[in-house]
């Protein structure tokens, strides 16, 4: 059974976040607000987590997970950034953006696409998000928590704890944070190339 934490949107309760780190540090897989929609986050190394996050969206193995980081500096550990993508980038982050990048080795092998080598990273601007990630000191595992066969994202923490009450081990209520995903851009192939147009603003990468 997944507990359940009531946390305030705009001021999240240090106790309480210092405990969703401490399970997360454990093993547990959580559901949390973001600043486009809930997610599914655990540990980065979690091989379980991973696996529990495939099986509940019925991922194959080609899915690009997010590794959702608390600002720039620590983004930059985990993907290879030129000059020209590193300006785009900082212009738009925080936000409701995912970047596809070329993975360094700080990225356990199995997150990264099997054939390209890249990994999908984000900064959200979302406080109960931020104040997880600066909880952690390192970036979540994540992938966005859109059910198999179903259209849009869940909403209400209350609904994702009735859903998923035996298959996830926590979930974070902080009110609805939409249901519109991250807008995805793919700078990995020497280009930019807009995968997914979401909540954030595709103009500023046309």
């Amino acid at each position: 059974m997944a507990k359940y934490f009531d946390v305030h949107p705009e001021n999240p309760q240090r106790r309480t976040i210092s405990s969703v780190a401490d399970s997360i540090r454990s093993g547990a897989l959580v559901a949390y607000p973001t600043d486009s929609c809930y997610a599914l986050g655990c540990q980065l190394g979690s091989r379980d987590g991973i696996s529990r996050i495939r099986t509940i969206r019925n991922l194959d193995d080609r899915h690009h997970f997010t590794l959702v980081c608390q600002n720039f500096a620590q983004l930059g550990q985990f993907v290879h950034i030129d000059n020209d993508v590193f300006r785009a980038i900082k212009a738009a982050t925080p936000g409701s953006y995912t970047f596809i990048l070329p993975a360094t080795k700080e990225v356990p092998r199995q997150l990264l696409h099997p054939k390209k080598k890249t990994v999908g990273v984000r900064i959200p601007d979302h406080a109960v998000a931020q104040a997880l990630l600066a909880e952690l000191g390192e970036p979540l595992l994540s992938s966005t928590l859109l059910l198999p066969d179903e259209d849009e994202p869940m909403t209400q923490g209350w609904e994702i704890k009735e859903r998923l009450d035996h298959v996830v081990d926590a979930v974070i209520d902080s009110g609805d944070c939409g249901t519109e995903p991250t807008t995805v851009i793919d700078f990995s192939g020497g280009g930019i190339e807009i995968v997914r147009r979401g909540a954030g603003d595709p103009e500023r990468f046309e």
